[in-house]
């Protein structure tokens, strides 16, 4: 049963999990999960590697579907409308529910096509012009515009690590989705390249619904208003950051962030 914290403020949610249990052939990763993703916070989900922190966020945008043996169970909604039910475009789905992955993986295309490449399958945009609006948009809102204005028709993976992520989410970002999930978009990444991401995040919170998974405690800490604490497949604890980091409900919770596990 999920202990969640009694102060928090009401939140519109823009998506929501009710008894989502994901398996793997017959084993369960996550097991009877609910939770609602606020539109005006940001997210984490924190937890010992293992925990199923990333199998629950991958089965927000269906990113599960690409793994034969997995199966999905209870409901997830965005918008309040089911997005396993049949019919449900799940391309669709995914520009609306975009993803950052822990590794940059730019395609291997120019700067200017990694962003463009989304809005022209999506029919975002009439021409030349648009098309070039919106590249440039996406890439300042990533923080990446100035670093890479003179040189759109070099390679995505000619860039540092740093910038191709930060690429990554412009690219994300460019197809105007909704919600926005990273599977913790920082570990590859050293300590300067991380503090931008970061301070990315907290720019484009409350334009977008973020959902970040992290294994830094300090990192959900600095980036989110909401922490779930996941643990052996269940969410065992879910509150307001500053609540769970200081007056957590549930001994396992302490455990963790003290450092006693994880």
């Amino acid at each position: 049963m999920t202990r969640v914290h009694d102060n928090l403020e009401p939140a519109e949610a823009k998506m929501a999990a009710n008894h989502v249990s994901v398996f793997y052939g017959d084993k369960a990763a996550i097991d009877d999960v609910s939770i609602e993703i606020p539109n005006e916070y940001v997210t984490a989900f924190i937890g010992p590697s293992g925990c199923g922190k990333s199998t629950f966020l991958r089965s927000l945008n269906r990113m599960n579907d690409t793994i034969p043996s997995a199966r999905v169970e209870g409901e997830i909604t965005l918008d309040g409308e089911d997005i396993y039910k049949s019919g449900m475009d799940v391309v669709q789905l995914r520009a609306r529910v975009g993803m950052v992955f822990q590794k940059p993986n730019p395609f291997p295309k120019s700067i200017y096509e990694n962003i463009a490449y989304g809005p022209k399958i999506h029919g975002l945009a009439s021409g030349k012009a648009e098309l070039d609006e919106i590249v440039e948009q996406s890439l300042r809102r990533a923080g990446l515009w100035e670093e890479v204005k003179d040189r759109l028709e070099d390679s995505g993976t000619a860039l540092s690590g740093g910038q191709q992520q930060r690429l990554c989410i412009a690219r994300a970002i460019a197809v105007d989705p909704e919600v926005i999930l990273m599977d913790e978009p920082c570990s590859a990444l050293d300590p300067i390249a991380t503090a931008k991401i970061e301070e990315l995040i907290d720019e484009i919170s409350g334009r977008y619904a973020i959902v970040i998974v992290t294994h830094s405690m300090q990192q959900a800490a600095r980036v989110s208003q909401r922490t779930a604490f996941f643990h052996l497949g269940k969410i065992v604890e879910y509150g307001r950051t500053s609540d769970i980091f200081t007056t957590p409900l549930e001994q396992r919770t302490q455990d963790y962030i003290t450092g006693r596990y994880g």
